[in-house]
């Protein structure tokens, strides 16, 4: 029979026209703590902040929403930002010993979607420097830059060096200027015989301009020596002879003394009068904690108060034996003492003060500390220095990422409810003061609506997100743990320290205060969150971990103490010849336990053996939830407390899911001895030939035939995948929907689990008062008539044994039914129940609709046979046109394990756009990805960040915003149209990216053709494979008769006219 594959038509303009309305690929904005940061800054006339990273990425931040971002073209780390204040601009010292000039420009306008918008303001390099090395050996050393210093003109940039000498350049030209230049030897020639000892000073370790004197330089050598230097004329002012290893310098404000820290762990200050030109000993000198040895001060500051008492923090210091392994910040003021105890190394820190000349005192209002995992905000203005809540720059991986999950369109109640829970949670923890870092200011509408973003943790927490912006804000913190007994329980009584006056004398001092939210250390593995699901109408919240733990939260505003329902459920259902040999369940707690206002716990359900949760499903509206591992999936009514259902999936040679991760050489070991065992029966198998006959000769001609026949052209032949792959049985994706299982007539509620292996199964659910004329056929009013009831109904295996990524019911129209409550509630158009529903499947390797309830093939894609990739993730999205407000088309998202996406109309599977969004050696980014119903989707680039990407042309996130300069925002027409991200991406600022004409032709065509797909405005003709081939699927129908059976078979030859290969017991 003839086989018609594709009929191509040329291109339809109107259609490239509604593709390019609905379809753009934007890079729009990364959310989180950036990945080990190395530099801090702050911009007290602009009030922005700047963080550098060792990628070699600049980050500036302003009030929230207010976001600049610029990397450098080598990937080298940041070792120092200055900003020139009040300019909107920066400059950057990297490892590589070269200084950079950064600004902020205004873009020229764009056009995104067939609409104007205003050009976007981004962070440009516009000049570099590297110092000129001396000849000889010692060149690359001696001109190694160890501190900058901007005078407070910002014409002259001063440059400490390894050697010791000091370099000024002219700003912003960054050009040398010789004559200024201070050799080491020029200030050794006036130091005291009995001082310089011929020994070196050593490197220059701080360079400060004096706060009254402009032009007059305070220089720091590591030796301990510090110089007054007059930049006008050229001489040394003053000398002040310290004899412990400098680390830091810092300015009192009147300029009468200046305090100098050191690697002993002390600070001393020295007075700075007009009649000593030689100072030996500094007014005073303390270490304050020791006597023992102690750890470096590596930065101080020293801050003036109208109280009288100035401000003291320092970094480092601690007692080496005791505390040498602390991250600490001392904060002093009189008698107020405390240490901030961090959990990461400290990096920089800065405090919010006044700078203007007029005023008389600093009067600090905030100290920011930014730290190698987090950013910490002190209040100083209110008593006891509580940290301030941030905005943004929350450390997403406080304990690591295990999953996401995004709610769009949030209800203003669940919303609501969801803030108070948090800020119950905050309590007096937080300081009332206001964000110091506010510069800018964000012109971003208001969005329409509100977004959630949910992060499950490695230590037992869910995080809520607020994602409607370009801040990512925390809302809430949801901790499993007092559901369990673990080794750190929360709810056990803890050992008072004040009976034990030994404990006692230890807290006394130093006086920590642990600060800070990043925890990477988890009392127990087991907690892990692996699948989360939310009902926001019924405000259900499915939480699953890695210990086979599923539970079942609604939301209260009030405390509550109570004991939460165990159901134990067996997926081997006594399957014999399996042992596990993983960790052990998590023993839940008896006893009532205390649950704060929030997602209180109601139903713990436990998975034997407990393996970890690989798929979930919630359909609230029917009480329901389902779960899967790598044993099985489960059904059970959270209402009821009942377990409806359990399905064994292991394959008799799955003995690798009985191994749990503790395992795991065991199970590596038995892979590589299958693996040999594999390649040594290939070759045996290929050493027989079999005799040559006319017989076998004439097989092999029509066996090469059909292969020619079966493979396309643009195809690759896709070898089956063995049944007795390890972990064949994990349950890869759940899936409810109220469709036509049973006859087309019929309605119900279904249950459809997919494998590993390529097998799908579908359950016909009694579930009262749900469907069409099923609950009254049951007849009664006893117990057992209110109970669910699930039939096996369809079993498919697909052809090749690829991993089932997802599976989607369509109704009549070919729409993805409406979520529970969406229908029933009249919050979305209502299904088509008239017409023939279909099943979307989605393989590692095919896309493939099934009409139902037959469950015979209307259409497919075979992705890896036509692209060469596997599918990693499925998402079905609404794009809105950017053109018309009321038309919106369906379309199938697919991310592969090369990182691009590819965009299919549905239920059609017409390719519409295909671009490039993940580097493919990404595996955690495409792993992490998560998509909205909108267009748009997130996946980390790093622990702790990220990247939020739009495919909507209409629907994008992204900092719109301004900053008030003392210079002009020059339109510079950028030469190839894009700004550089951090991540080493490009973000187009001019609109190629939107789908405009000057865009590569293959961001907006067919990876297949350049022909119109899937339009009512087009007369492409794309039937893949409609004809003539055989169906492989092998489909088990376990509800028909056998009458019924026959003439389902009889309707698929006489409509389809195909070979029959669908199986129907």
């Amino acid at each position: 029979m003839m086989k018609f594959r594709f009929r191509r038509q040329g291109t339809d303009p109107q259609r490239e026209k509604i593709k390019q309305e609905l379809f753009a690929f934007n890079k729009t904005v990364e959310h989180g703590f950036p990945h080990q940061p190395s530099a801090l800054a702050f911009d007290p006339k602009l009030e922005l902040m700047a963080i550098g990273t060792k990628s070699g990425a600049i980050k500036v931040y302003g009030c929230p929403g207010v976001e600049f971002t610029g990397l450098h073209s080598e990937t080298t780390a940041v070792t120092q930002i200055h900003f020139l204040p009040g300019q909107g601009r920066l400059l950057s010292l990297l490892d590589d010993n070269t200084i950079h000039l950064w600004e902020l420009v205004a873009g020229a306008p764009r056009e995104v979607g067939g609409v104007k918008k205003e050009g976007l303001i981004s962070l440009q390099e516009v000049n570099s420097y590297s110092l000129p090395g001396r000849p000889g050996i010692e060149s690359c050393s001696a001109t190694r830059v160890t501190v900058l210093l901007l005078l407070r003109s910002c014409d002259l940039l001063c440059i400490g060096t390894e050697g010791g000498g000091v370099y000024f350049l002219e700003l912003p030209r960054l050009s040398l200027k010789d004559n200024l230049t201070l050799p080491q030897d020029q200030v050794t020639q006036s130091l005291p015989d009995e001082y310089r000892c011929g020994k070196s000073l050593g490197p220059v370790e701080s360079l400060q301009e004096h706060p009254q004197q402009p032009g007059k330089i305070l220089i720091g050598y590591s030796r301990g020596l510090v110089v007054l230097w007059d930049l006008s004329t050229r001489h040394t002012e003053q000398l002040f002879l310290g004899k412990q290893q400098l680390e830091s310098l810092v300015w009192e404000r009147s300029g009468n003394l200046f305090v100098s820290s050191h690697n002993d762990g002390g600070y001393s200050v020295w007075p700075v009068t007009n009649g000593n030109a030689c100072n030996q000993q500094p007014v005073s000198s303390t270490i304050p904690y020791g006597p023992f040895p102690c750890k470096a001060i590596n930065k101080i500051l020293w801050r003036t108060t109208q109280t009288g008492s100035p401000v003291l923090l320092y970094s480092g210091g601690m007692p080496r034996a005791s505390y040498g392994d602390r991250h600490c910040l001392t904060i002093q003021q009189n008698k107020e003492h405390v240490t901030l105890d961090f959990t990461s190394r400290v990096i920089d820190f800065f405090t919010v003060h006044n700078v203007e000349q007029e005023k008389e005192f600093d009067d600090p209002s905030a100290v920011v500390v930014l730290l190698e995992e987090e950013l910490v905000v002190i209040d100083l203005q209110t008593p006891g220095w509580p940290s301030l809540p941030t905005p943004y720059l929350a450390p997403l991986h406080s304990s690591a990422i295990t999953c996401s999950f995004h709610v769009s369109s949030v209800p203003p109640k669940l919303w609501e409810r969801l803030v108070n829970a948090g800020k119950a949670q905050q309590g007096r923890q937080q300081a009332h003061g206001s964000w110091p870092i506010c510069g800018g200011k964000n012109l971003a509408l208001p969005p329409k609506q509100q977004e959630l973003l949910l992060t499950g943790h490695e230590d037992g927490t869910v995080r809520f997100w607020d994602a409607s912006g370009v801040a990512l804000t925390p809302l809430y913190k949801l901790s499993t743990a007092n559901v369990f007994h673990t080794d750190c329980d929360p709810c056990d009584e803890p050992h008072d320290p004040s009976d034990d006056p030994d404990m006692q004398q230890e807290e006394e001092w130093p006086p920590f205060r642990k600060v800070g939210c990043f925890d990477p250390y988890s009392d127990d593995p087991r907690l892990g969150i692996q699948k989360i699901s939310l009902c926001k109408y019924s405000n259900k919240l499915l939480v699953a971990g890695t210990a086979g733990q599923v539970i079942v939260l609604g939301l209260s505003d009030e405390r509550s103490d109570h004991t939460v329902d165990v159901s134990v459920v067996d997926l081997l259902q006594d399957r014999e010849g399996f042992t596990w040999k993983g960790h052990d369940r998590l023993e839940p707690r008896l006893k009532p336990a205390p649950f704060p206002p929030g997602f209180q716990p109601q139903v713990l359900v436990q998975c034997m053996p407990p393996a970890s949760v690989t798929a979930v499903a919630l359909h609230a509206e029917w009480n329901l939830i389902s779960f899967g591992t790598s044993h099985g999936f489960g059904l059970f009514d959270y209402h009821r407390r009942n377990a409806v259902l359990a399905r064994c999936t292991l394959h008799p040679n799955d003995s690798l899911a009985m191994e749990g991760p503790l395992s795991r050489v065991k199970s590596l070991k038995k892979s590589l001895r299958q693996s040999f065992r594999r390649i040594r029966k290939s070759r045996v198998s290929g050493k027989k030939r079999p005799i040559t006959t006319p017989t076998s000769k004439v097989q092999e001609a029509n066996a090469a035939l059909a292969e020619q026949e079966d493979v396309a052209p643009i195809q690759r032949r896709i070898e089956p995948r063995s049944a007795d792959d390890s972990l064949s049985g994990v349950v890869r994706c759940l899936c409810f929907a109220d469709t036509f299982l049973r006859d087309g007539t019929h309605h119900g509620a279904t249950l459809w689990a997919g494998t590993n292996s390529g097998s799908v199964y579908a359950y016909a659910l009694e579930v009262p008062g749900v469907g069409s004329g099923r609950v009254c056929e049951r007849g009664g009013a006893g117990e057992s008539s209110v109970c669910v009831e699930a039939v096996l109904g369809k079993e498919i295996q697909l052809m090749h044994r690829a991993p089932v990524v997802s599976i989607s019911v369509l109704d009549g129209r070919g729409k993805p039914l409406p979520d529970p409550y969406e229908a029933s509630q009249d919050l979305s158009i209502a299904p088509d129940m008239t017409n023939a529903h279909s099943v979307l499947i989605a393989s590692e390797e095919q896309l493939k609709v099934f009409s139902l309830p037959k469950v015979s093939a209307k259409t497919k894609f075979k992705l890896t046979a036509h692209e060469g990739c596997r599918v990693r993730k499925v998402a079905l999205v609404v794009f809105g046109s950017t053109a018309q407000e009321d038309y919106s088309e369906h379309t199938l998202v697919c991310l592969t394990n090369l990182g691009d996406m590819h965009l299919f109309n549905i239920p059609g599977l017409r390719p519409q756009v295909r671009y490039d969004c993940i580097r493919k050696e990404d595996i955690s980014g495409i792993a992490s990805c998560v998509f909205t119903k909108n267009g748009q989707g997130f996946y980390l680039i790093s622990p702790s960040e990220y990247e939020r990407f739009s495919l909507s042309a209409k629907v994008v996130t992204e900092p719109l915003c301004s900053v008030q300069l003392d210079r002009s925002l020059e339109h510079t027409p950028a030469s190839d149209g894009t700004t550089t991200q951090a991540n080493g991406t490009h973000k187009n600022q001019m609109g190629q990216a939107e789908g405009q004409t000057e865009e590569p032709p293959s961001a907006l065509s067919s990876p297949l053709m350049d022909t119109p797909l899937d339009s009512p405005l087009s007369c492409a003709d794309l039937t893949l494979d409609s004809t003539g081939e055989i169906t492989v699927e092998d489909v088990r129908d376990f509800l028909t008769t056998v009458d019924e059976a026959e003439n389902n078979l009889k309707n698929i030859k006489e409509e389809d006219g195909r070979s029959t290969g669908i199986l129907i017991n």
